[in-house]
Order: structure tokens, then C-alpha cells, then sequence
């Protein structure tokens, strides 16, 4: 069924926004993935990312693509990304999974960690997609940082994004990351950035493990993600200190120069997002802003038999990309 995306009805017993969170992102009820294939992209500085692939039996070179990309600390595998995948290529649409830096199929390849500023990666992946599949119009599906990536892109290329990619979404992006760092660091929300910090301590670990010869960290296991930050994330990518890798890496000051068909899918009841970041800015017709009163942060878990039923995330992301 077609959605209204201006309305969310939330499933009854899933009101609020941490529950919406938590169930969306803890009843992982989903494991069925498309047929895919590994597809490594060499990036500029040598580091290499995997794509996995899963292109339809009906799909022709000239038919549309999406290449999405997942949050913080997803990959491929995360529930969502199989999710899409799995909807899009019984559309025969053919979905592509991208991977961050260091994550599901490509770790080992990149000796860079991963952050919400990496939009070259992406220009990378297009420009290696295109040169497989020129005739193929491509879809932006970015996820939570994945969004903020994708948007800073799209902002960053202005009207040459128009020659790589048709259009863009971007599902709950952190697009003011020193807001987003500020409301992980309220007690309310300490139980996600413990969870996001245990992660990305053991996303360390494995780095250097991989890679012996990279200088050695020594991280307290008790860390902010601002801290995380600020000892980690700014001096391996070459940021002055996390405000400064906040500022040069947020996507809002980059979203009014997106000439591309945009589309922004936020939850008003977010509890580590800031949705208000695009209030007051004044933003081209073509991109528009679409905010739920409810969903939590990737949640927008919905009432079965309602437009858009259980899944009205991605009942409205279909729909998006059908229009394209």
C-alpha cells in the first residue's frame, strides 16, 4: 500500500522512541539476503572497500540501480540493508550494499577508519559503477551516518552529481554531528552510545590487529563518543580535534547546494538525531524534508493493515524510488 509519508501510525505496543529503536534494531528477525556478488572499488589513497552486488535475473544495464549505505557500525549485513536488498531485487531493481571502510566485506582492505565525512569514498563507487553501467539511473540510499555521508556528497558536487547519480534519500542522517554527539552524551541515551562504543573499541582492535604496523592506541574503555573522537577518530583522519571533524563533516551546510531530487526522512521523536536541523534553512523545491511525529532514530515500525503495514520504512522508501 501506498504511504502518506506525513503519517506514521507506530505499532501499538511499540509507542515511544526507545522502544521503536531498540525493536527495530535488536529484533533482528530478518536474515534473508539476495544473491550477491563481492565487488572490491580501490579508492585514491589506496585503500580498498567492498561493494556486494545483487542484480536481478531480469535486470538489463539500463535499468535502475540503488546503492545504499549503512550507519554506524552496520555493514552489508545489517537487517535493514539485507532488508531493501532483498525488496528491491524482487523488484528487479538491482541493490547494491556498500561498505564503509573496514566494514562487513571489506575488512582487512582499508588501512583508514571510517567517519561521517567520507563522501570521496562515495564519488569513488559511483565513478567505478558507471564505468560498468553508464546507462543505469542510481538511486542514493544512505542510513543514519550513511545518510549524512551521501547528502554531503550530493551538496559537495552540486549539479555534477546529476551526472553520477538520479536521486538521493536519506533515512534519519546526523546532519549536525555536534548535536547528535550532545544527545548520545545525555544519561536518557547512555544505553546506545555504550552500545556504539563497544563496537567501535572492538572495530579498533581489529584495525590494528590487522594492520601491525599502524602506530598503537591505547583507548580507556570508558569513553564518550566525543572522546572517542577526540582521541581517536580526529588524529587518525587528520582533524585538528572533534569539533573540528564535527564542523568540516556535518552534511547540513552542504544539503542547500543539493541539485539532485532529495529526499530526508526524519522521526521528531529521534532520541539521537537531531531532527530540527533544517528548520529555518532555507532549502531548494527539490529537496524535501519529510518528519514523522514518531519512529525513533530508524524505527518507524508501523500498524499491520495501515498504509505502509509493520515495515512503513520501507514502504516509503519503495515508494521514493519507484517515483525516481
Amino acid at each position: 500500500m501506498a504511504v502518506d509519508p506525513g503519517r506514521f501510525n507506530p505499532f501499538p505496543l511499540l509507542r515511544g522512541p526507545h522502544l521503536q529503536t531498540i525493536a527495530a534494531a535488536k529484533l533482528r528477525l530478518w536474515r534473508r539476503e539476495p544473491p550477491g556478488e563481492v565487488q572490491v572499488v580501490t579508492l585514491p589513497d589506496g585503500d580498498r572497500i567492498a561493494l556486494v552486488v545483487s542484480t536481478p535475473p531480469q535486470w538489463r544495464p539500463d535499468g535502475p540501480s540503488v546503492l545504499l549505505l549503512h550507519g554506524l557500525c552496520g555493514c552489508h549485513q545489517s537487517s535493514y540493508m539485507m532488508r531493501l536488498a532483498l525488496k528491491l531485487w524482487r523488484r528487479g531493481i538491482r541493490a547494491i550494499r556498500m561498505n564503509m571502510r573496514g566494514c562487513g566485506a571489506g575488512v582487512g582492505l582499508a588501512r583508514q577508519p571510517y567517519h561521517s565525512g567520507r563522501s570521496p569514498d562515495v564519488l569513488a563507487v559511483l565513478e567505478a559503477l558507471q564505468g560498468q553501467s553508464p546507462q543505469s539511473p542510481v538511486t542514493l540510499l544512505g542510513f543514519s551516518l550513511g545518510g549524512n555521508v551521501m547528502l554531503k556528497f550530493a551538496g559537495e558536487l552540486g549539479r555534477q552529481a546529476a551526472t553520477l547519480c538520479a536521486q538521493i534519500i536519506a533515512v534519519c542522517p546526523p546532519a549536525d554531528l555536534a548535536a547528535c554527539s550532545r544527545l548520545l552524551g545525555q544519561p536518557s541515551n547512555r544505553l546506545y552510545e555504550r552500545y556504539f562504543m563497544r563496537r567501535l573499541l572492538a572495530a579498533v582492535a581489529e584495525r590494528h590487529h590487522l594492520f601491525p604496523d599502524l602506530t598503537p592506541v591505547n583507548l580507556p574503555q570508558r569513553l564518550s563518543l566525543y572522546r572517542f573522537d577526540t582521541l581517536y577518530t580526529a588524529p587518525q583522519c587528520d582533524f585538528a580535534d572533534a569539533d573540528d571533524y564535527y564542523e568540516r563533516s556535518s552534511a547540513a551546510p552542504f544539503v542547500p547546494q543539493i541539485t539532485l531530487p532529495c529526499r530526508i526522512l526524519f522521526a521528531a521523536d529521534d532520541p539521537v538525531i537531531d531532527a530540527t536541523v533544517f528548520d529555518g534553512v532555507a532549502l531548494p523545491p527539490n529537496v524535501q524534508v519529510v518528519r514523522t511525529s514518531q519512529g525513533g532514530h530508524m524505527g518507524f515500525l508501523g500498524r499491520p493493515g495501515r498504509p505502509g503495514g509493520y515495515r512503513w520504512m520501507d514502504t516509503c522508501l519503495l515508494d521514493w524510488i519507484d517515483a525516481a
